[in-house]
């Protein structure tokens, strides 16, 4: 039987890469090289409705569901996504919808007991209190698609050979669990020019290509913060068993320090191909499409502490993952917000204010259970008005 696919964001970038890694496994399954093939039974998008339509077309998908009511998908509306998990059966969910949108389609897929590769690292900043206990009651894995929390996932299976998914507990051996960072646009600049950089700078990464918001919380190491957030949730990881540290090539992605002082580190070439590919075929290993790493090729691994000075952003995974509860919807409301208000010429907001605002929101808004995504929506709804009413009142940057 083929293993049934559905693609939530599949016309973003990580929705793309999928589709071109299960088109290269199923060439493979016809060649004879790889036992299973994919059926896409569904996929989701946002506002690109024509690019939807020609996926569906060319993977011979029926079901579709795009957020523009005026498209012709199969489910239409804002809530299309998590309307299409309900009402398709599927042995696989990709959940790749950015930001906070994603969230009520990866919880319900979730709730079902359905697999669900992972690449929206907002659904467990948000909701890991909701997600989680979801996951430990249906039984379903949350297979890491991030490069860092793959890495961190292949890590461990060398300690526990036996094939482990997500939600587990990492094993008490491990001392230390460090995700890297490329350090983004701004690595080598001093921290008067990171408060003051512009849009522009902001998106033009040295290494990754990603979508808008993706590439300024690289800027910010905001994305780093969410990604620290996402492995407490992962691997059951408190505060202080968790890092990061910069390394510009993006050929180290996750180092696990043991505690014997062995260190167990995972290397790839810096394509997102290759963690799609380990969640898609998990347990399974099978040729990808990624380049081949040649480390004689390597001339030098860089690695060096994060200055808080010019990253103040990742310090606020350590008060997430301290206090709880709604902390962590609060935090990725304000920083979407915030975002959002950068990229907004109109608003002219500071780089720099995005990382404040966020911090404003989680030192100033009251923190409360969440049992539901109704009291999610609250926390987030407070956040957004809060770093609304700020920005609109920010002091004019050097743009």
């Amino acid at each position: 039987m083929p293993r049934r696919l559905i693609i939530l964001g599949s016309t973003g970038s990580i929705g793309t890469s999928t589709l071109d890694v299960v088109a290269h496994l199923n060439h493979l399954h016809s060649q004879g090289q790889y036992p299973d093939r994919f059926d896409v039974v569904a996929l989701a998008a946002g506002n690109n409705a024509s690019l939807l339509a020609d996926q569906a077309a060319r993977f011979k998908c029926i079901h579709t569901a795009c957020a523009r009511p005026d498209s012709t998908a199969t489910f239409r509306g804002p809530t299309a996504a998590l309307d299409l998990v309900r009402a398709v059966d599927c042995d696989l969910v990709m959940a790749a919808i950015v930001g906070s949108a994603g969230l009520p389609a990866t919880l319900a897929a979730v709730e079902l007991g359905r697999d669900v590769a992972l690449a929206n690292k907002e659904t467990l900043v948000a909701a890991g209190t909701l997600v989680i206990p979801a996951a430990v009651r249906s039984g379903s894995r949350l297979l890491p698609v991030d490069s860092e929390h793959s890495g961190v996932w292949q890590a461990l299976m060398g300690i526990k050979p036996a094939p482990l998914a997500p939600p587990l507990k990492a094993p008490a051996t491990v001392r230390r669990v460090t995700l890297t960072a490329s350090g983004g646009p701004f690595r080598t600049w001093s921290p008067d020019q990171v408060r003051h950089a512009t849009r522009e700078q902001a998106l033009r990464h040295p290494t990754w290509s990603m979508g808008t918001k993706v590439t300024i919380d690289s800027a910010s190491l905001m994305n780093k913060a969410l990604e620290l957030i996402e492995a407490h949730w992962l691997f059951d990881l408190s505060p202080e068993t968790l890092g990061a540290i910069i390394h510009p090539q993006s050929i180290v992605h996750a180092i696990v320090e043991l505690t014997d002082a062995s260190v167990l580190a995972q290397l790839a070439t810096p394509d997102m191909r290759t963690p799609i590919q380990a969640a898609l075929t998990f347990p399974r290993r099978n040729g990808g499409l990624a380049p081949r790493l040649d480390l004689a090729s390597l001339s030098r691994l860089d690695f060096e502490s994060p200055d808080p000075a010019k990253f103040p952003a990742l310090s606020l995974a350590d008060t997430v993952m301290r206090r709880g509860q709604s902390s962590g919807a609060i935090l990725n409301a304000a920083n979407e917000e915030a975002v959002a208000a950068f990229l907004d010429p109109s608003r002219n907001l500071p780089f720099h204010r995005i990382a404040e605002l966020a911090r404003e929101a989680l030192d100033t808004l009251p923190v409360a259970p969440l049992r539901d995504l109704a009291d999610l929506a609250e926390a987030e709804a407070q956040a957004r008005a809060l770093v609304r009413r700020r920005a609109a009142v920010a002091p004019v940057g050097v743009r």
